[in-house]
């Protein structure tokens, strides 16, 4: 059967921003495997330190994300183009050169740049997440051919709501003031109407979020766009390889450090739905938004939730036990402790194992390091650990749903084929699989670690439970010790289950002389 969608695709040419991210990366592989036929992919790339942005596509397309169309289309890479420019700067400091190349050229645009830090300043984050989006909006305007704008946002944009519909929601205050207001304040001023700007949102990634979408109503009414919004974007599912990822954000730093036996408790509530969703269904839902968006030519501006605890829940109590599970059977290279994660609602709770789990030992492992001639580095290790778990005990605490009434009528509009190549749908997702191919995932492509060591990696996590049995069974003999010396109560105790012990043991001894 024939594919509608990479049909649509043929001799089309595509610009994506945020080519260099995670979802990104995924997006494009997608489009150069599943669409043979487009004729060219630029890429919005921007140089750092001595690499160009070609250098930089070079590089990114030496991944083993690549392997497949490598071995499929050899000479794929000839389709990619890098076109230098940074999202921060006027007209996306891309040269007159370019941008009358690109006006000519586009046919489709994917806007998925971003910055992606819960904790950056509102300056920096409103700078990338919407006055970046306004140049992209002015390029799209100048753009002859385009048939299709899909903007990416996330499904936490409107987090301060506890039922989130695909449609686009007012900020708090109108994007564009705010964009001149911050142009004369300075940062103390800034840091100060932060956290009324933002409200209940928690931080200022999600507020620019919000702001950019509906920025996009003010600016982009006319263009042919739709807004894509996942969740929590996770390893991927089936493609292009099971439980690919390569990067520390979002859950893989957490599961990480998880396996490292870094992470041993984390605030957050047992039943809540841990919104992940796989990489490779975004990617997927923004190919075939864009292929609709062209095709259906809709009136008002669509909205895609890409979210899964709607449709096949997950919570996050299920992940601390799978987490355990499957680093213990893929135990990381030379992990600090072994693997026992644990979430916790009660704030005191979370304090008192935060000191006896994470700061205690932390600051013993300094002591050692010190005294052995090394420098510390374990304490600054946990305070970057817990910034991190500060930053993301919102979404672990919380719980919303979302609406699929758009995604679902997409997929109705689909044919079988497409269905297959195109899947967005999370409803045939089995979360222990996933979970298991997740944890394989951040062993192989996130740490590149060698699974013929594997055996090696399980010895040592066997000498650190042997080493941690034999700890506590000090702990526990020395304790009661001074328990024995100090107290009479103890002593008593102590001579009691002795003599019951005894008398149990002569007991044995007398029944087996005696016989039947």
């Amino acid at each position: 059967m024939a594919s509608a969608i990479a049909d649509f695709y043929k001799e089309k040419n595509v610009f994506v921003t945020g080519a260099t991210g995670f979802l990104g990366k995924v997006l494009v592989e997608k489009l150069l495997r599943s669409c043979p036929e487009v004729e060219g992919i630029y890429l919005l790339i921007r140089p750092r330190g001595d690499q160009t942005a070609q250098e930089r596509l070079d590089q990114i397309v030496k991944s083993k994300l690549f392997d497949k169309v490598r071995h499929e289309q050899p000479s794929f890479h000839r389709k990619l183009h890098a076109v230098s420019g940074d999202m921060c700067e006027p007209a996306l400091g891309i040269s007159q050169s370019d941008v009358d190349m690109l006006v000519s050229k586009i046919h489709i645009l994917f806007h998925s740049a971003a910055t992606v830090r819960f904790d950056d300043p509102l300056k920096p984050s409103m700078l990338l997440n919407v006055v970046g989006t306004q140049h992209v909006i002015a390029l799209c305007h100048k753009l002859k051919h385009l048939q299709a704008f899909v903007h990416v946002s996330t499904a936490y944009a409107n987090c301060d709501r506890s039922y989130i519909e695909e449609v686009i929601y007012p900020p708090p205050v109108q994007p564009q003031k705010l964009i001149d207001a911050l142009e004369w304040m300075d940062d103390t001023m800034v840091t100060k109407l932060t956290p009324d700007l933002i409200g209940k949102r928690p931080n200022t990634y999600t507020f620019t979020k919000a702001c950019a979408e509906y920025m996009l109503t003010q600016e982009a009414a006319d263009l042919p766009l739709a807004i894509v919004r996942p969740s929590i974007i996770g390893a991927s599912w089936r493609e292009p390889l099971v439980g690919w990822c390569d990067n520390f954000n979002g859950p893989s730093g957490l599961f990480v450090a998880a396996g490292k036996g870094l992470l041993r408790t984390m605030r957050g509530e047992y039943n809540a739905y841990a919104d992940i969703i796989p990489v490779d269904l975004p990617a997927n839902l923004m190919i075939a938004v864009a292929w609709d968006m062209a095709v259906s030519r809709p009136e008002n501006i669509p909205v895609y939730n890409s979210t899964s605890g709607g449709v096949n829940p997950f919570r996050w109590g299920e992940i601390e036990g799978m987490l355990v599970t499957y680093f213990k059977k893929y135990p990381l290279d030379k992990p600090f402790r072994r693997p026992n994660c644990a979430f916790v609602s009660n704030s005191f709770m979370y304090q008192y194992w935060q000191i006896v789990s994470h700061k205690g030992p932390a600051y013993l492992y300094d002591i050692w390091l010190r005294m052995i001639g090394q420098k510390p580095r374990v304490v600054k290790m946990y305070n970057k650990l817990e910034r991190a778990l500060q930053s993301m005990d919102f979404f672990t605490s919380h719980h919303w749903e979302w609406s699929h009434d758009n995604a679902d009528a997409l997929t109705a509009k689909m044919g079988e084929e497409d269905k297959k190549i195109f899947k967005f749908d999370c409803r045939g997702l089995h979360w222990p699989t996933y979970m298991e191919n997740y944890v394989l995932g951040t062993k192989k492509y996130v740490l590149k670690e060698d699974m013929d060591q594997l055996p090696l990696a399980k010895a040592h996590l066997n000498k650190l439970r042997n080493i941690r049995w034999g700890f506590n069974t000090i702990l526990i003999v020395l304790f009661w010790r001074v328990l024995i010396a100090r107290t009479k109560i103890a002593r008593n105790i102590w001579h009691l289950v002795v003599s019951l012990c005894f008398k149990f043991l002569q007991y044995l001894r007398i029944s087996s002389t005696q016989g039947p």
